[in-house]
């Protein structure tokens, strides 16, 4: 009785470490599966870039200027093309807004037909590139001023889109002292407006002193305002010109450096591309381990200027570049 007892027993434990060894091969393939599972999500936020891409509008205006492409159609070829958010260039909405010298009415309606494209195709609107508008550096006090008003109405529009900014240019002496008190002043108060609409006021390298970037860096940390930043753009750093081209250049990738610390943007600049995909002048993965380094993972605006490329080719090459380059500092 005794030993049939014992081989029950025994057979008993057999038939439990089967069931058990069963159960763990069933169950083998679902958790190497989920182990699988975390290891390709792991291995695609490794193969993301640390950035968002958005598209400058001026990457297209020879379209719209010279091949009449409805400017109103920003979004829907930045969808296709594979940007998340839109930078708006201002000055692509005239003769419309100009001829109707911005009243209320057409600002209302520029915003109103870009946040309808927008939203149809499910991207944000990071900002706009107003040009045109006056100097906001320049000496004459009367003009600054009248430059801040006319600015205002564009940080209205950035607000009703649903941007963080609206980028600005800071020309007008050419002496520097007399420039860095003149930008302080007419950034001040233009930003001291903007914070009141949650819009940061952003000065882009865009010639003159505003590509010296000591002087921008300047500028930035006397104005000490936390809605007034930079905007570096990539190739932006020509000081003055001549009938040959660049006559002073400022170093790019110093003057990267010195703005990134204020950057709330970032401009990818591009001319011409190797057979290798990489831009011909400036080296993207140096430059972008700058951007890294300092902290940024917000947009970054391609902007193409090329004439070699169509703009769509250079377009698409341009981001294709920043990918690639962003990658490599994964």
């Amino acid at each position: 009785m005794k030993y049939k007892n014992l081989k029950i027993k025994g057979i008993a434990v057999v038939l439990v470490a089967f069931s058990m060894f069963v159960f763990s091969c069933k169950e083998t393939p679902k958790e190497q599966s989920e182990k699988d599972g975390e290891i390709s999500e792991v291995s695609l936020k490794v193969a993301e870039p640390f950035f968002k891409l958005s598209l400058a509008q001026w990457s297209i205006h020879k379209m719209i200027r010279n091949d009449s492409v409805d400017p109103y159609t920003f979004a829907e070829k930045a969808k296709k093309w594979g940007f998340t958010g839109l930078e708006y260039v201002s000055q692509l909405y005239n003769p419309e807004l100009e001829n109707a010298n911005y009243s209320e009415e057409a600002m209302a309606a520029f915003v109103e037909r870009s946040n309808a494209e927008a939203k149809k195709y499910g991207l944000q609107n990071v900002l706009i590139m107003i040009d045109g508008q006056g100097n906001l550096a320049v000496s004459d006090e009367k003009e600054r001023n009248e430059t801040v008003e006319k600015h205002k109405r564009w940080v209205d529009a950035a607000a009703a889109m649903g941007c963080h900014a609206i980028r600005v240019n800071l020309n007008g002496s050419s002496v520097p002292e007399e420039w860095k008190v003149n930008a302080v002043d007419g950034l001040t108060k233009l930003a001291t407006y903007a914070k009141g609409k949650n819009i940061n006021v952003l000065v882009e390298n865009h010639g003159g002193l505003s590509s010296n970037g000591v002087l921008h860096a300047e500028v930035m940390k006397a104005v000490n305002m936390d809605n007034c930043g930079s905007l570096p753009d990539f190739g932006n750093f020509c000081i003055t010109r001549s009938e040959d081209g660049c006559a002073e250049e400022y170093d790019n990738y110093k003057g990267i450096a010195e703005l990134m610390p204020y950057a709330k943007a970032v401009s990818a600049k591009s001319h011409d591309f190797d057979a290798e995909g990489n831009e011909t002048k400036l080296d993207y993965t140096r430059i972008l381990k700058i951007v890294k380094d300092a902290g940024y993972t917000g947009y970054i605006g391609v902007e193409y200027e090329g004439s070699i490329l169509g703009e769509e080719e250079g377009i698409l090459a341009t981001r294709d570049l920043l990918i690639k380059a962003g990658k490599e500092l994964n």
